[in-house]
């Protein structure tokens, strides 16, 4: 079995004329976190890290390069970016500013040949596809806009599509739970493994060790995002692998 996967999340917008991270409830209500590079250097014992621009979509502007590449030059560690990728060379830009890997939401469910190209020039390890998917009578519809706008996508049908067109790995946020501090949406999960046999990481709704427990002991994702457990000090990245470790969870050292 490969080893499970802590992945701290630096949500990132404009206040003040400058990037901070920000930490909201069910992608409303935003409270400063922090500088993104002062708590990339804080993750380095994590597995990956993902750096989301959450305004850039939304507000149709350009992602901070600037600030990718600041994030990128103190990360030992896998960094993904995400947020205001409208096509091929807005994936290309982040990758020459640092990332590792870029995650794409509503660009590849407007057109979803985008994965298919930019998994065939940087490799599908480079293509995430960022899903955030909302509870609604017969299933999970797929949000783009932030999740502000509900698609013709359903979850699994999606997770097929992206998988089949070259992406590497799924991160999938419920909408439902992002925030909430509930825990995972074990169901969305369940029935999104049903789908995609790539990696999928968990997002949305982790309070604690014990909700990285549950979600690695009864679904198949191979890493499970956080962001205001370890921004706000509930506990570290190095103590949250420990307890993982003593519930029998596999992580890597």
């Amino acid at each position: 079995m490969l080893a499970k996967r802590v992945i701290p999340c630096l949500d990132c917008d404009y206040r003040g004329g400058k990037v901070v991270v920000l930490k909201g409830r069910q992608f409303g209500r935003l409270r400063y976190a922090g500088d993104p590079v002062g708590l990339a250097e804080k993750y380095q014992e994590a597995d990956e890290l993902v750096m989301l621009d959450i305004g850039a979509t939304v507000q149709g502007r350009e992602t901070f390069l600037k600030s990718v590449s600041d994030v990128a030059s103190v990360c030992s560690i896998p960094l993904c970016v995400g947020g205001g990728i409208r096509g091929f060379a807005d994936f290309e830009k982040r990758i020459k500013a640092g990332a590792d890997q870029c995650s794409i939401n509503t660009a590849a469910l407007r057109n979803p040949v985008l994965v298919s190209e930019c998994a065939g020039e940087f490799g599908s390890q480079a293509v995430v596809v960022a899903v955030d998917a909302k509870k609604i009578a017969g299933g999970y519809s797929c949000y783009e806009a932030a999740g502000r706008t509900a698609t013709r996508w359903m979850v699994g049908r999606w997770l097929s599509e992206a998988q089949g067109r070259g992406a590497g790995e799924i991160l999938l946020t419920s909408i439902d739970r992002d925030g909430t501090k509930k825990g995972f949406d074990m169901p969305m999960l369940l029935e999104a493994q049903k789908a995609a046999t790539i990696p999928i990481i968990a997002s949305g709704g982790c309070s604690s060790v014990e909700d990285m427990v549950e979600v690695f002991s009864k679904t198949s994702a191979s890493g499970a995002l956080a962001a205001s457990i370890f921004h706000f000090g509930n506990i570290s990245v190095v103590e949250c692998k420990g307890e993982l470790q003593k519930s029998g969870i596999e992580v890597r050292a």
